[in-house]
């Protein structure tokens, strides 16, 4: 298949896309077909926000529903057709198909003209909770997203009720010009905090600077002619947790206005599956009055860990077992942004229990997402016993202009990382800037095996958080699917300003 050239790459990658439109989040028993695919439509549709109209995006299905369900050992044959009045690419994220299947416009594929469409077909081995999304442009701001649920068919008999919540930050600006402003203006400091304890949580925002749901722009601070950027950060112990400020946060398309609610069975198992869709906002699970049971992360599971809150990184998703109480009620589900109040959810409801109004702020602002929950984690099933044959640490850097990057470059300017087929890849993320990143690898499933320099068997994952102010995570993969592949920051905006690179093999 051809790929765009490195030219049309960055313009890929800088391209100017207006926003437009998504249906509720119900998963489809029977999805249409067409030539033995299953279809699935790129398109617009209008939600409400706060009693205003939003035109935004959506992958949706002939009935009107969002996302796709499918067992583990079937192929994944989508019929994607993009109505959405500009070009696209959709990205399986967490799945490993072959390379040139993957959806990431000028790396894999070339982008999906309007009116146009691709076919995909390759196995899928693994269960897990994955998703769908844009990976053209800025379009991921505007929800072209979806859940991917893989379910296990060993499974199917199990007394548990299944729970999918996609999360989104939205907001009304079309994200060009959030984009434009951040590159003219620097950041947007809404929310400052101390940098974490090695190993431990970030701390609260300092008292007098964050301005929790973050509505004081201080645009770039100039310190005797040097940007506050990534080395003053390191020096002041300073951290930056938002740069884009929102109107909202959305739960399967919904405020706290409104909330989706699940009808539930007293004493019933339920399994959250939970995507945080978000453009660049880390998140806090809040399970309330609640003890939930984390089985499973980015789809792969995990040797349980108990808990009310759980850190929930942008790109990341969580799998929860819930044991409901027997007595009925009606229990919320809440996902609460780092270093401010803004929250969202859902909410689980038995029959006939009173669901009382939800504020859409909570009563205290919540910690930074650090690494506390990552520490703790440990694989089901984790790599095999093998000794690292290349290792790489990677320095990720920000500069004046709203730049970041990758090792000194951005967006692919420098060369591939390369990879040969057979090794066992250790490679160390080193964050010298302000702000932590949520670094997604295509393609593979690696394994957290240090953080902050200290060992341990992590979890398996696809996206992990890098704290920031020289924090620094090292992941392991095997190099068992040949291919070039994207790597890259999952805050869209640093994305976009140039923390984006690629992984090819040599062979």
């Amino acid at each position: 298949m051809n790929t765009l050239s490195r030219r049309g790459f960055l313009a890929a990658s800088a391209a100017t896309l207006s926003a437009a439109a998504v249906p509720s989040l119900l998963l489809p028993v029977r999805p249409a077909r067409a030539d033995g695919h299953k279809v699935i439509t790129a398109g617009k549709r209008v939600i409400e926000v706060r009693g205003k109209a939003a035109n935004v995006f959506g992958l949706t299905q002939a009935d009107g529903s969002s996302g796709l369900v499918m067992n583990a050992g079937e192929n994944f044959r989508v019929r994607l057709k993009n109505l959405i009045g500009e070009p696209t690419a959709i990205h399986w994220h967490g799945l490993t198909p072959p390379w040139q299947q993957d959806g990431v416009a000028a790396i894999s594929q070339q982008p999906i003209a309007d009116g146009g469409s691709h076919d995909y077909d390759f196995p899928v081995a693994r269960a897990g909770t994955f998703w769908m999304h844009s990976h053209f442009g800025l379009q991921e701001q505007s929800m072209l997203a979806a859940p991917l649920i893989v379910r296990d068919p060993d499974e199917a008999g199990q007394d548990m009720q299944e729970v999918v919540v996609l999360f989104h930050d939205f907001t009304f600006r079309d994200p060009q010009e959030i984009l434009a402003e951040l590159k003219a203006g620097g950041h947007d400091m809404g929310a400052m905090a101390p940098a974490p304890a090695a190993g431990g949580h970030e701390g609260h925002d300092m008292s007098g600077m964050a301005m929790g749901s973050g509505t004081m722009d201080h645009g770039t601070m100039n310190m005797g002619g040097m940007q506050m950027g990534g080395q003053m950060g390191a020096q002041t112990g300073m951290s930056h947790l938002q740069d884009v400020q929102y109107d909202a946060l959305l739960a399967n398309d919904r405020t706290l206005d409104d909330p989706e609610i699940f009808a539930v069975e007293p004493g019933g198992r339920v399994r959250l599956r939970l995507i945080n869709g978000a453009a660049s906002t880390n998140m806090w699970l809040d399970l309330g009055k609640l003890e939930g049971k984390l089985i499973a992360v980015d789809g792969m599971p995990v040797e349980p860990v108990e808990g009310q809150r759980f850190e929930f990184a942008v790109a990341q998703r969580l799998d929860i077992l819930l044991e409901l109480p027997k007595e009925p009620g009606a229990w919320p589900v809440l996902a609460v942004q780092e270093g401010g109040r803004m929250r969202t959810g859902v909410v689980l409801a038995a029959k006939g229990a009173p669901v009382a109004k939800l504020a859409g702020m909570a009563d205290e602002d919540f910690p930074a997402v650090g690494v506390a929950l990552e520490q703790k984690l440990r694989a089901a099933r984790p790599l095999g016993d093998k000794p690292a044959t290349r290792k790489h640490t990677m320095m990720l850097g920000e500069g004046a202009g709203y730049v970041w990057t990758l090792d000194g470059a951005m967006h692919g300017q420098d060369k591939p990382l390369a990879v040969t087929s057979g090794d066992r890849f250790e490679l160390t993320f080193m964050n010298h800037t302000t702000m932590s990143h949520p670094m997604h690898l295509h393609g593979h499933h690696f394994q957290v095996v240090a953080v902050n320099g200290k060992r341990f068997a992590g979890a398996m994952r696809d996206t992990v958080l890098v704290p920031a102010n020289m924090g620094t995570v090292t992941i392991a993969f095997d190099a068992d699917n040949a291919g070039n592949w994207a790597l890259h920051c999952h805050h869209l905006y640093h994305m976009a300003g140039g923390m984006m690179t690629s992984m090819a093999y040599d062979d």
